[in-house]
């Protein structure tokens, strides 16, 4: 697919403070879908499947206000907007009436952990690849069903998210594509392999290293298994932040980190492209983060329920400090009127991905009760999410060019969110994956035998 020179520096100034490969790739060059953008063969010219979404209301992500159009997409990309009179697409192609409906990019997930056990697994299966692999599958499906093409896992089992991964990636499964961190890159004893020791803080969860050539070496190791970002985690030593940051950096990867007071100046400092969840730091470090661009993920609602059903964090020492809401949405409220950008993570884990898409339109909420409008909050699903996954050239938006990534929704949740528990159609590359609420997913096409069996000479 080609894309504009203009569309090409936009990706590119998105991401500043990583060595940027991509100025070293031809503007139309064609490359994978996702924040590695590696160059792939160019498509062989072939006639497409036109899908047509007619009658509706388009909220693009864009604009902040929807309005009445027609979306035609062919292939996997989106091919145009077209006014609600006009009828430019082919004459076979396949016309959908979305007539009272909206129509608007797929949700984006900035913080997931698909493959982690839940109530219901056996302790000796909570380190087991594939037990991970199936517990995935069953939550991506409650994701794709909830309007997720995009999810970003934050850390998981051993290798199932990278298995997930490629599957979504290569249409293998019904669900959204998911950008894998690996593993958390932590210090000895640092956060998610703190004491008591567990299969989910053990080795097949989190990587304890120590030293700068140390935390190089652990950047490599996800980088190789097929990383889409890197995840580090307090404890750590200024050194050593900086030397995973540096090594992500220069292999094209943003970084984004899981600590609390000091650790998260420290990380700042180092150059580190986003921070996870509302913990606690001082005013002084909120200004750090805005004068560096430093990007956040809040993830409010995971806090609140932890709040709701254990009233804060106990006996663990990687969270040594005092939780309330207050005080979490007075972070939250600072950052933003710093002019940190923020996105939209949920950090569903275990159990909680069953109350997918609930604690996503909770925190959706909590945007707007901290002054964004609905539809502006939506933009933060969307749009802004896509441009913190540096994918911003690809994804978060409808318009000519990027990837087909739609869904349509019973409602109008640009005005009033609980909408979103409503979608009725879920397109991914130009699939449609959900058809009326429910997964589609087509017949197994059997392949033909090489010759007639038996074969004819046989008596």
């Amino acid at each position: 697919m080609c894309f504009s020179v203009s569309t090409f520096l936009a990706g590119v100034q998105a991401q500043e403070r990583v060595e940027d490969r991509r100025a070293f790739i031809w503007p139309q060059a064609a490359t994978s879908d996702d924040p590695r953008h590696i160059p792939i063969r160019p498509e062989v010219t072939v006639k497409k499947p036109v899908l047509v979404l007619r009658g509706g209301r388009v909220f693009d992500s864009v604009k902040t206000d929807a309005y009445a159009a027609t979306v035609v997409m062919e292939g996997k990309y989106i091919k145009s907007i077209l006014p609600p009179q006009d009828t430019n697409w082919p004459t076979d192609a396949k016309v959908v009436d979305v007539t009272d409906k909206t129509v608007m990019p797929g949700l984006i997930d900035l913080h997931v952990h698909i493959t982690y056990p839940d109530s219901s697994t056996p302790v000796d299966e909570q380190a087991s690849e594939g037990a991970g692999v199936l517990r995935g599958l069953t939550n991506l499906r409650y994701f794709i069903e909830s309007g997720f093409t995009t999810v970003r896992d934050m850390n998981g089992v051993l290798n199932a998210p990278f298995l997930l991964s490629e599957w979504m990636a290569e249409d293998r499964a019904p669900g959204p594509r998911v950008f894998a961190a690996g593993h958390i890159i932590t210090g000895t004893g640092g956060h998610a392999a703190d004491r008591p020791i567990s299969p989910i803080h053990s080795s097949a969860f989190a990587q304890e290293v120590d030293g700068p050539d140390e935390w190089r070496k652990a950047v490599r190791q996800n980088f190789k298994n097929g990383a889409n970002v890197i995840k580090i985690a307090s404890i750590f030593s200024p050194g050593e932040v900086r030397a995973a940051v540096e090594e992500a950096h220069a292999l094209g990867l943003r970084v984004t980190c899981d600590c609390e007071t000091f650790y998260i100046r420290w990380a700042i400092e180092a150059g580190v492209d986003m921070i996870e969840h509302p913990l606690p730091r001082t005013d002084e470090t909120i200004r750090l983060m805005a004068q560096h661009h430093t990007d956040a993920d809040p993830t409010l609602q995971v806090y609140q329920s932890l709040l709701d059903s254990s009233g804060g964090y106990y006996g663990v020492t990687s969270r040594r400090f005092t939780l309330g809401s207050q005080q979490d949405f007075d972070v939250f409220k600072k950052m933003k009127a710093a002019g940190i950008r923020l996105g939209v993570g949920t950090d569903t884990i275990g159990n909680a991905n069953a109350f997918t898409p609930n604690t996503y339109i909770a925190e959706l909420k909590w945007f707007v009760k901290g002054g964004y409008t609905p539809s502006g909050a939506l933009i933060a699903a969307t749009r802004t999410n896509a441009q913190m996954l540096d994918v911003g050239d690809k994804l978060g938006t409808l318009e000519p060019g990027k990837l087909a990534d739609v869904i349509v929704v019973d409602g109008k949740p640009d005005q009033n969110l609980d909408d979103l528990k409503q979608v009725s159609m879920v397109i991914r590359d130009g699939l449609v994956m959900v058809d009326h609420g429910q997964i589609n997913v087509p017949p197994h096409v059997p392949k033909p035998l090489l010759k007639a069996s038996p074969p004819e000479n046989v008596h």
